[in-house]
């Protein structure tokens, strides 16, 4: 089954990559209200990213891929299905 998504584990171990398949640019304010929405606080707000903190810290690019700071692998991989069915639509 195909998860419209690939997530890589990154090199510290302490976080995941999410990318989202066929997105290749997002609106980082539409995602970013989306993002809050979902309970998480707005940090850093610029045009190369977005933070979050929540139950994980968050980094959202421009590119839709998203950052995903937990050792968790199913938390990321709830959070990497929340961004390719809701987030990354906004």
């Amino acid at each position: 089954m195909d998860d419209g998504f690939v997530m890589e584990l990154c090199g510290n171990k302490a976080s995941w990559q999410i990318v989202p398949d066929g997105i290749t640019s997002i609106d980082l304010e539409k995602v970013g209200a989306s993002i809050q929405q979902a309970g998480y606080t707005v940090g850093l707000q610029n045009r190369l990213c977005w933070t979050f903190s929540g139950p994980c810290d968050l980094t959202l690019y421009p590119s839709g891929k998203l950052l995903v700071k937990t050792q968790d692998k199913q938390l990321a991989a709830t959070v990497a299905q929340q961004h390719v069915t809701t987030w990354a639509h906004a």
